[in-house]
């Protein structure tokens, strides 16, 4: 069923005598290859047939119109479309009557997406104090982690995937290769600069530390650690750091603990390279964000009381008062 499930989204129907194409293949990342497959099996599951019918697809849609946020059910739209378009069927989503009932689901059942929190550099000060008086390699590995994650805006799926011999040091810090990336789906490859810091803060020496006390020359960087200390050769999953997030942020008594992500690290570096006067354009290309809108969430969600309105209001009327007499 897999196989034929991967088969069906990635390639159109062969033909004997035409050879496979592997580059179809290659076209589609494995996170996205992965829920689209996922999304096909749950329309199946449910009783969808392919090819389908737009009056299928519809009462399908109703059926999960409760249940399932309304973005999910967008993402199961497109994996249907691109079944039917690689296997040379028409497209039942293109069907007005689809997209109308997809967009009243949205209006009835729309709710707010839900964000992970921003990291401050108050709550990374914390974190990485809390950790650097343990004294064990998992304390040294997630140090290390919350660090460079935080300064080099990391995605997840980037930072999981750092190797030693992605990293060049230098006098002003280290450079790190992202071989390829959420942005950059073809490898042409991606640079992210990361300076050294001071006693506090420093990702470059917490790194360094790491890789020293675990004696990893080469190869994935942010591996396994069991809880006797004998280290993994897989990298770490990117659900398995949201976790150390979390733990680390209720040990150190941070409010929405619970709440916090891998994309804490990203938001929070965003928030706070804004407030501490950073030009957006220097926030982009540290988090290698190719859209200003996104960047610029960020930075109004962090700033919500700076320059407000409301704010400059109540403190000039504040100033106003007149003064009573002693």
């Amino acid at each position: 069923m897999d196989k034929f499930i991967d088969e069906i989204i990635t390639a159109p129907a062969s033909i004997n005598h035409v050879p496979q194409n592997p580059y179809l293949h290659a076209a589609t990342s494995d996170n996205t290859r992965q829920a689209y497959q996922n999304d096909i099996k749950h329309f199946v599951a449910w009783g969808g047939l392919l090819p389908a019918s737009a009056d299928i697809v519809i009462a399908y849609l109703q059926a999960f119109a409760t249940t399932l946020n309304p973005r999910t059910l967008v993402r199961r739209l497109t994996a249907i479309k691109h079944w039917h378009t690689y296997q040379g069927f028409f497209d039942p989503t293109s069907n007005p009557n689809v997209r109308k009932t997809l967009t009243g689901i949205m209006h009835v059942h729309g709710t707010p997406k839900e964000k992970a929190p921003a990291l401050t550099i108050e709550n990374l000060v914390s974190m990485t104090t809390f950790l650097k008086a343990q004294n064990k390699l998992s304390a040294w590995r997630n140090n290390a982690i919350l660090q460079v994650g935080f300064f080099g805006a990391f995605r997840v799926s980037e930072l999981i995937n750092i190797h030693v011999e992605h990293i060049t040091f230098s006098k002003e810090g280290m450079e790190v290769l992202i071989p390829r990336s959420k942005t950059d789906q073809i490898g042409e490859g991606q640079h992210c600069a990361i300076p050294y810091g001071d006693e506090q803060l420093c990702p470059v020496t917490a790194l360094k530390a790491w890789c020293e006390h675990a004696g990893i020359s080469d190869g994935v960087i942010f591996r396994e650690v069991d809880k006797h200390g004998n280290i993994g050769t897989k990298p770490l999953s990117g659900k398995s750091i949201s976790i150390m997030i979390k733990a680390v942020a209720k040990n150190c008594h941070l409010s929405d603990a619970d709440d916090f992500s891998s994309h804490s690290l990203r938001r929070g570096f965003a928030t706070t390279a804004s407030r501490s006067g950073a030009p957006i354009m220097s926030i982009m290309r540290q988090g290698r964000w190719r859209h200003e809108g996104t960047v610029l969430g960020y930075i109004e969600e962090g700033q919500r009381f700076e320059a407000n309105a409301a704010k400059i209001i109540l403190q000039k009327e504040q100033k106003d008062k007149p003064t009573s007499s002693p």
